[in-house]
């Protein structure tokens, strides 16, 4: 009896040491590496938490205090969906950068066909196995070596003589069909599909340079040699990454996992893609009603007085909450639905275009306003709604119904995303 009372002890030592912690959990390096290179074909995305779909007040939960009246209090569905439990990491992205790498080494550089694998209508496929046994980049044979050179900065761009990769030559084409555009036309015989059919390439690498550029007179130079590029910060959100930029890897996401899945006869998945702010907003409640926070509220600390988020809790205070700058994605407690930082750490882009009065007329059912921008459009048709606040807001911004723009061709320090894909069939409730 008396060893039995002692486990009892013990246990509730330890459960209550865990609730009155200001620290959430830890070791997130084994969890970000749990979903990467995974690519079967389960029922729930790795990396990812199904979003039962429901009902909810999408709007301010608290007083307009900025009188801009852009987030009216409104009621709608949403849809069940699957979304990344944390913000795509550096490690992650960079997964994207070094497959867009390899492919330009391969098919630019390399001259060596045994890194083909030949596919139908006579076309030819990078061999993505060959190149993960027997990787160019380990090669000694002079020969290779020579033309691994061709990927690294040349002549009086080099420093001390150093290989360093030239992220100019890091450029990806993807395409995506016009939906809307497409189905507005249905009626008209004389429009051919390839119309509706969107191309772009662009170069991939994060702007490390958005450290400096976003604030005047501080000393950020260590945050943009290494941010993206150290395995120290592996685990943290990528910045100075643009909406496009995003819509990129998204694709990249989608063609890598149906790819895999083709070759092991399995189920293709729906497209990865950004939330709309809808889903956002959803997602951050937690299925929570009328709460300001993802946590809930109505104050940014919990019951101890630990701070909920990475912020920027007071004129020049940013350490208080623990980061001075962005924080590894599985920091702080996630929400009700198994979200971490839906709010602060990085504000995240959605897929929905940014209008002042969107909330007056887009459906109830699934909400959102897009709008596929041309380079020749008007700067105000370019911006795109970013949601949950940052690291250098104030709490404001953190709220649920908060909402911002950016433009989106603009990387900022500040800015991450995180990717949804579609859920078929009926959520267990």
């Amino acid at each position: 009896m008396r060893l039995h009372r002692y486990h009892v002890l013990v246990v509730l030592i330890l459960c209550l040491t865990t609730l009155f912690s200001c620290k959430g959990p830890t070791n997130s390096g084994e969890l970000v590496g749990v979903r990467l290179n995974k690519l079967k074909a389960n029922k729930t995305p790795h990396g990812m938490v199904l979003i039962p779909g429901g009902t909810f007040i999408m709007g301010q939960s608290d007083e307009d205090i900025t009188f801009s009246q852009t987030a009216q209090n409104r009621q709608v569905t949403i849809a069940s969906f699957y979304m990344d439990d944390t913000e795509i990491s550096n490690s992650e992205y960079r997964q994207f950068v070094n497959w867009v790498r390899d492919s330009i080494l391969i098919t630019n550089f390399l001259a060596d066909d045994s890194y083909f694998v030949q596919g139908n209508n006579d076309e030819r496929y990078i061999d993505w196995k060959k190149v993960n046994s027997n990787s160019p980049w380990s090669m000694k044979d002079q020969a290779v070596r020579d033309r691994l050179s061709s990927m690294y900065y040349q002549g009086e761009d080099r420093i001390f003589g150093k290989n360093e990769l030239d992220v100019r030559l890091l450029k990806y084409h993807f395409e995506w069909f016009d939906l809307r555009a497409a189905t507005a036309a249905r009626g008209d015989r004389s429009r051919s599909r390839s119309e509706f059919i969107m191309r772009d390439t662009m170069l991939i690498y994060p702007d490390t340079t958005v450290w400096l550029n976003d604030f005047s007179y501080a000393q950020n130079e260590p945050m943009v040699e290494g941010y993206f590029s150290h395995p120290s910060f592996d685990d943290y959100p990528v910045v100075g990454v643009t909406w496009r930029q995003a819509q990129a890897f998204n694709t990249w996401r989608t063609r890598l996992f149906n790819n895999a899945a083709a070759s092991n006869k399995q189920m293709e998945r729906l497209p990865y893609q950004l939330p709309s702010e809808a889903e956002w907003e959803y997602a951050a409640r937690g299925g929570k009603v009328g709460m300001q926070f993802p946590w809930g509220g109505p104050t940014a600390r919990n019951a101890k007085g630990c701070l909920m988020a990475n912020f920027k809790p007071g004129r020049g205070n940013y350490m208080d909450d623990g980061a001075a700058y962005t924080a590894p994605v599985y920091s702080y407690w996630p929400n009700d639905f198994g979200l971490y930082n839906m709010a602060g750490n990085v504000a995240e882009w959605t897929q929905s275009s940014y209008n002042e009065s969107a909330n007056s007329f887009v459906h109830d059912m699934n909400p959102t306003y897009t709008y596929h921008a041309k380079a020749s459009d008007h700067e105000t048709l370019k911006r795109k709604v970013i949601r949950g606040g940052s690291w250098k807001d104030v709490g404001f911004f953190l709220q649920n119904g908060a909402r911002q723009y950016e433009y989106q061709d603009t990387a900022k320090s500040y800015i991450g995303f995180r990717s949804v894909t579609r859920y078929v069939g009926v959520a267990n409730r």
